[in-house]
């Protein structure tokens, strides 16, 4: 039996439409799985569905074989021993650092709710940082004194809700590989709700990509990076190429010559072609050799350690990352090269 478990959940919103609708989804001890989705994809209910703020009006959710929610039981939230990180460290002004981790350790006797507030504290790099005030630490210390407060009572669950969002992009990385090492650490099962690919793909053990209240697909980074099951997935994880064709087993006919599959295609299909599974060559000769594809370069954005070109290829614009010391600019011409895997989606039509 999984750890936790959300078993058909759903939930209508104010208008009457689902937030989330028949929701399935499993996470296993000491697991960190991060819901990925736009804003109306329901990951946000879901994050409220397990700390119990809200009730839902079908389905079950179960943590280590107890119903938290289900016909006839609805555990309050303080009851379920799940903790929560907003966006917003959300700290109080008016206590000091060891006392706004204390907070959630009432039912301690003082001594005992500081001690562990320290201990809590230590692992996350804020020793001595006990008799300060929210507003003498920066945004990156204060996030992390929420997050003491929330790990300090020792949760089954710890639900982060965008705990990077305030963050520049160095801090995000350091904060994101020091939280991680500690939740692994505490072997802490976490719930991360992001819009963020990047964040999600480095953090996460899985990712369950949710679209209209549902999972469209969950699996390790890898694998749903690299073998998305739908265009929406595809496009969501990091851009891709739609390429329509005629499959033939384990190749498939297209604009860009015949490209081999996993699996068995057969009839019309439609593939994901990542913009790293193509590679721009200038072109310098005056008619095409070897059957090379020629293209002409549309656009050049440049993003750091590759640049990203968009292309007119037999009739389509097609988007090719590439390394940004490549010569190709706005009207270049250039020879087109499938280096990589298509893979055959979903979505193709019958």
């Amino acid at each position: 039996m999984p750890f936790l478990s959300l078993d058909a959940l759903t939930l209508r919103n104010a208008r009457g439409t689902p937030a989330v609708e028949g929701l399935m989804l499993e996470v296993e001890a000491g697991e960190v799985v991060a819901l990925l989705g736009s804003a109306s994809s329901g990951k946000d209910t879901v994050l409220r569905l397990v700390a119990g703020f809200v009730r839902p009006e079908s389905g079950t959710l179960t943590l280590d074989g107890r119903t938290l929610a289900g016909p006839g039981t609805f555990v309050p939230s303080e009851q379920r021993g799940v903790g929560l990180v907003f966006q917003d460290p959300a700290l109080f002004p008016h206590l000091s650092v060891l006392d706004n981790v204390a907070f959630g350790l009432a039912s301690l006797p003082r001594a005992e709710a500081h001690a562990r507030s320290r201990a809590t504290l230590k692992l996350l790099g804020l020793e001595g940082f006990d008799s300060r005030k929210p507003h003498e630490l920066s945004i990156t210390q204060q996030q992390r004194v929420a997050l003491a407060r929330a790990l300090a009572p020792g949760p089954r669950v710890l639900l982060l809700d965008e705990p990077f969002f305030h963050l520049d992009s160095t801090l995000r990385v350091s904060t994101r590989v020091d939280l991680r090492r500690v939740l692994k650490s505490l072997g802490v099962t976490v719930l991360l709700v992001t819009d963020d690919q990047v964040q999600a793909m480095a953090f996460a053990d899985r990712l369950a990509v949710m679209r209209a209240g549902r999972v469209e697909q969950v699996g390790t980074p890898e694998s749903v990076y690299s073998s998305p099951r739908t265009a929406f997935v595809a496009y969501f994880l990091g851009g891709t190429n739609l390429l329509p064709g005629v499959g033939f087993g384990n190749g498939v006919r297209t604009m860009l010559g015949i490209l081999p599959v996993a699996g068995n295609a057969r009839g019309n299909v439609l593939l994901s072609l990542r913009p790293e599974a193509l590679r721009l060559v200038p072109d310098t000769d005056t008619v095409a050799v070897g059957g090379a594809l020629r293209a002409e370069v549309l656009s050049r954005e440049f993003q750091g350690p590759s640049a990203e070109f968009t292309v007119a290829c037999g009739g389509m614009e097609l988007t090719v990352r590439g390394a940004p010391e490549l010569p190709l600019r706005a009207g270049s011409r250039a020879r087109l090269e499938v280096v990589g895997r298509a893979v055959v989606l979903e979505d193709s039509p019958d």
